[in-house]
């Protein structure tokens, strides 16, 4: 009876070792294949925060493999925070937009007329992020800027594919723009904004509302560091950024796939470009070229990619990717000219970098006045990290300062 027990104690400790391993071995490896430039804003808190992040992706996998729970559903509990307590200069409310649930954000304070109104939709891969983990950017937005917010809880992918997500949003702008008064709101003063996929999202509400007459025109876009095209993900950004935390080109390319999917089966050919067919390529170019990017965001190193014929299995796969509500950056001149002003907020060490300045670019051309606040020491997800104690970064909260202060302005 000694000796099973002792048997069964040695099997433990060899099954703890061996996670122990893995986790170590797995977190190693993650570290060792990124990259922090010397120009980022306190490179050492965000490898502490990289670590922070990639633990607990390896402890979601550890638990899916023991049956306890999946890997994606642990990391969205880890990372979807809290419902915070009352705030003395804030009414906050839960609500349905149709059948989307918001949360509105409306400051205590009288007011002598009719207040902005600002939707935000979060950033997240598609797959991430909620009401509650974007509570303290929409707070500070609602009180710093006096407008009320609402922000929108669309549905997430993998379980739910692209257009899913990008109708959550569109409804609820629609029902918002239709109501506004309600909520103290000026209906020709509300301001359509979000966060990297938010970003996208908010980009592409924009435009279809370009065409909707029987609604209020759009005051307002505000863009921060938006994922805006799907085509090429070998621009300068992607290259030079193409291990900084907390965004990966790789991992940009899983997140489109699994929003336009559900599925990743063509990640290896949507990085080479191989997922599009070179008239596509050419018929896009004009938007798309590097060409159109300054030359002062090439000095890190670039060299332009030689388009790749695609296989039409792929191409069919994947080619809703083309779609201006999937990826904004290719809609028409015509959409472009009717956006209205808009604010882009970029960041230096972001795979996405590229994305936004062409997008600007784009909007420039079309006679749409642009105020760019581009973060020179800043990474993917920097706004989010504004409040986060001893991991807050400085950056991003004058990034969101300068949000503030363009909303003020409106």
């Amino acid at each position: 009876m000694e000796f099973v027990y002792a048997l069964l104690v040695l099997v433990l400790a060899v099954f703890i070792a061996a996670f122990i391993l893995l986790v170590v071995g797995t977190i190693y490896f993650d570290l060792s294949n990124s990259e922090i430039p010397l120009g980022v804003d306190q490179p050492l808190k965000l490898r502490i925060l990289h670590s922070i992040l990639i633990g607990t992706a390896v402890l979601g996998k550890i638990l899916e493999k023991l049956g306890l729970c999946s890997q994606l559903g642990f990391t969205r509990y880890m990372r979807r925070g809290k419902k915070l307590g009352e705030d003395p200069k804030l009414f906050i409310k839960d609500l349905q937009f149709g059948k989307v649930p918001v949360r509105i954000y409306q400051p205590r304070a009288p007011s002598a007329g009719r207040r902005r109104g600002v939707i935000y939709f979060h950033g997240g891969g598609w797959m991430f992020g909620s009401i509650n983990s974007y509570e303290p950017i929409c707070r500070y937005i609602a009180r710093e800027s006096e407008s009320v917010v609402v922000s929108v809880e669309y549905r997430l992918a993998p379980e739910h594919t692209y257009p899913a997500q990008y109708e959550d949003c569109l409804t609820a702008t629609t029902h918002f723009m239709k109501t506004a008064e309600d909520y103290g709101v000026d209906p020709a003063c509300i301001i359509i904004s979000g966060d990297s996929a938010g970003g996208n999202l908010a980009a592409a509400v924009c435009q279809t509302l370009v065409g909707r007459p029987d609604l209020p025109k759009v005051h307002a876009q505000v863009l921060i560091y938006p994922c805006l095209q799907s085509i090429d993900f070998n621009l300068p950004s992607y290259q030079q950024n193409c291990a900084v935390p907390i965004l990966f080109r790789e991992r940009t390319a899983f997140y489109v796939l699994q929003y336009l999917k559900g599925d990743v089966s063509f990640l290896e050919d949507v990085l080479e470009g191989s997922h599009m067919p070179v008239d596509v390529k050419l018929k896009f170019r004009k938007w798309l070229s590097a060409d159109n990017i300054p030359k002062e965001f090439k000095v890190r190193g670039y060299k332009p990619k030689v388009p790749i014929q695609s296989s039409n299995e792929v191409y069919e796969a994947v080619k809703k990717i083309c779609e201006p509500a999937f990826s904004p950056l290719l809609t028409e001149d015509a959409v472009v000219r009717q956006l209205p002003e808009s604010f882009i907020l970029t960041c230096e060490y972001d795979v996405l970098r590229d994305d936004a300045l062409l997008y600007k670019k784009r909007l420039e051309d079309g006679g749409v006045p642009v105020t760019w606040y581009h973060i020179e020491n800043g990474f993917h997800g920097i706004i989010s990290l504004f409040d986060k104690g001893r991991l807050s970064f400085p950056a991003g909260k004058k990034g969101l300062d300068n949000i503030v202060n363009f909303l003020r302005s409106l």
